[in-house]
């Protein structure tokens, strides 16, 4: 038998939290790993006490069209990147690694091209994480280095979404 490799490892724990996402379009699952432990974490819902999306069954930016990548202040759910944040200190994360998985909530597949919204860009930097790596493919995934998100920083382009 063949060892999994540690991203894949990790990318897979991700992907176990984000079958408890709430939302209708698309979940996310993520986690905080530091120094090769598991620190914290998060998937896509509804903020505590309040009603899901699947409770509710509609998800009001899928009623108003909207694209995916834009019009977030509209949505019910506390991304999962912000959960996992929301649950560790700070100093925990500081040069940490997060890891990131979408899936589709109607077919499953994996979010192609998956990456984090801009407002959850800002949070990963400001809490001092170092890298996100994300799912592509069961076996196949993305490095990214948040120094980058930085130095190339899409806040100041006119191109919305992911």
């Amino acid at each position: 038998m063949e060892r999994r490799d540690k991203a894949n490892y990790y990318l897979d724990i991700a992907e176990s939290v984000l079958e408890r996402g709430t939302c209708i379009r698309r979940n996310y699952g993520a986690i905080i790993v530091k120094n090769d432990e598991i620190i914290s974490t998060g998937y896509t819902g509804a903020p505590r006490g309040r009603k899901n999306c699947i409770d509710l069954g509609y998800c009001r930016r899928e009623k108003m069209n909207i694209p995916r990548g834009e019009r977030y202040e509209l949505c019910r759910s506390v991304h999962s990147e912000a959960n996992c944040i929301i649950s560790a200190s700070r100093r925990d994360m500081i040069d940490s690694t997060m890891y990131l998985v979408g899936k589709d909530a109607q077919t499953g597949e994996l979010v192609k091209n998956a990456t984090s919204c801009a407002m959850c860009k800002r949070m990963i930097i400001n809490a001092g994480i170092k890298t996100v790596i994300v799912r592509d493919t069961q076996t196949e995934y993305r490095v990214i280095n948040t120094e980058d998100w930085i130095t190339e920083d899409d806040s100041l382009s006119d191109e919305l979404g992911y």
